[in-house]
């Protein structure tokens, strides 16, 4: 039987990491964040608690891709740790809305700034009212946000070496234009210190930090996708834990030098009157020309992480199915280009699908809450599996081990009660949701114990 090849190197699995935390979020969440709790300061502070929290699960998550290098990430270290019901359901909710709405949201964000260049990508072909979502309208930039990820799949099909090379070489040129932004702004002639003084009127309280903080989150998310590909990082023992802290690391530098070229740029009335806190900078700075330039980065940034999260995400219905717990055909691998060929195709076609369903946010904010409780259990699997397995091969440790691990768990039960508070009807019907693949874990479950399986 053909096996998945550990084709990805140290900097390919960094670049994973940068590339899929680092989309459309540092160029749109600071409004959000500013509006929340009101001061320049208290943004950064956010970002950094953000960051330190990223991190914490980045050194956590180290230990188990180092210990478990297997495909699919966080699915394999549930399953360890909880058994195969905890596992499917976070499968589950990846294939159905976790992972395949974010892939459906950054193909759209991506051609919402294309359209600054060809208007025509905003205009409507047809309209409908679907239920639950409501109103959609079918747009010509939906066609081109399919067709990216389909040609995204297709060149994922081919090889995970092709889709990693592809990953750090839009990885670099994102960086190197996120850099030049950050390096115009700081050095600008218009920029003072005193914005940094500046406030507006905000939520401010509780409310407020865990509202900025999830903005951060959201900014933030995707450093945990590169344990998704384990099985074909090489060297996984040393490299999987170099690249999660090392591209967590340099993704909160990134964040932070951003935050503080913004408000050198513009106070803080600026920033929580800018959609595009980034484009607002540097058309202060250059006029149209320089709202322009940010366009153009942004696209680089959001088609980086919409490849990384392609060739991540398919790893993990692949891994649940070759527990035989989802449609075996997703276990294939392919006999030439030892890719997860037929997972690859599924995921990138509901992703288009639900391009076209125009209800992408909607959908990807229902499984937040249930999602978080899942990246929590993740987390705590570190504790749970240093008792029920102490036996397992563990060549890196996390650091400020049990307490990391811990205050990650803690500010993520913080935020999931906020959330739940804020929204609880959305949080029930995501869990509702999710809770209705049930019936198809049984039915799986039962099949492969059936045929021999030990799960």
């Amino acid at each position: 039987m053909s096996q998945l090849k550990r084709d990805l190197g140290l900097w390919s699995a960094a670049a994973i990491v940068v590339g899929t935390v680092i989309g459309s979020g540092i160029f749109i969440v600071p409004k959000s964040m500013i509006l929340n709790v009101g001061t320049p300061g208290m943004v950064l502070f956010v970002f950094l608690f953000g960051g330190l929290l990223s991190l914490g699960g980045a050194l956590t998550y180290a230990e188990l891709a180092a210990m478990l290098p297997e495909a699919g990430g966080e699915y394999v270290y549930l399953r360890e740790a909880y058994g195969p019901l905890w596992a499917f359901i976070y499968g589950w909710a990846q294939l159905l809305l976790a992972k395949s709405a974010s892939i459906a949201t950054l193909a759209t964000g991506f051609y919402l700034y294309l359209a600054n260049f060809f208007p025509i990508l905003e205009g409507v072909i047809t309209s409908m009212t679907l239920p639950i979502v409501g109103l959609v309208e079918i747009r010509n930039g939906q066609i081109f946000a399919m067709f990216l990820i389909g040609a995204l799949g297709l060149l994922n099909y081919f090889g995970v070496r092709i889709g990693g090379n592809v990953q750090v070489a839009v990885t670099i040129v994102k960086v190197a234009a996120i850099a030049a932004i950050i390096l115009v702004g700081l050095f600008s002639s218009v920029g003072t210190v005193d914005h940094f003084s500046t406030a507006v009127k905000s939520v401010g309280g509780a409310s407020g930090f865990f509202a900025a903080l999830v903005a951060a989150l959201w900014a933030y998310d995707g450093w945990n996708n590169v344990s998704m590909v384990a099985s074909e990082v090489q060297n996984p023992q040393r490299n999987l834990p170099l690249a999660l802290i090392i591209g967590t690391l340099a993704v909160m530098l990134i964040y932070m030098l951003a935050n503080v070229a913004y408000f050198y740029v513009l106070p803080a009335e600026g920033v929580a009157n800018s959609d595009r806190v980034a484009g607002e900078m540097m058309r202060r700075i250059f006029g149209a020309p320089g709202a322009g330039l940010v366009s153009i980065a942004a696209m680089i940034s959001i088609f980086a992480a919409l490849n990384g999260s392609i060739l991540t995400g398919a790893r993990v219905p692949f891994a649940v199915a070759k527990d035989g717990l989802m449609w075996s055909s997703l276990a294939k691998i392919h006999p030439t280009y030892f890719t997860p060929a037929n997972s690859i195709v599924a995921l990138s076609l509901w992703s288009m699908v639900i391009v076209l369903s125009g209800g992408y946010d909607f959908l990807f904010n229902l499984v937040i809450f249930a999602s978080w409780i899942l990246y929590g259990m993740a987390t705590a699997s570190v504790i749970v599996l240093r008792r029920k397995r102490p036996d397992l091969h563990r060549p890196y440790k996390t650091i400020g081990y049990p307490f990391v691990p811990i205050l990650f768990v803690l500010v993520t039960l913080a935020l999931l009660g906020q959330t739940f508070y804020d929204r609880p009807g959305q949080s029930m019907l995501g869990l509702v949701i999710i809770a209705l693949g049930l019936p198809l874990y049984f039915y799986w479950s039962r099949k492969a114990r059936a045929a021999g399986s030990k799960i």
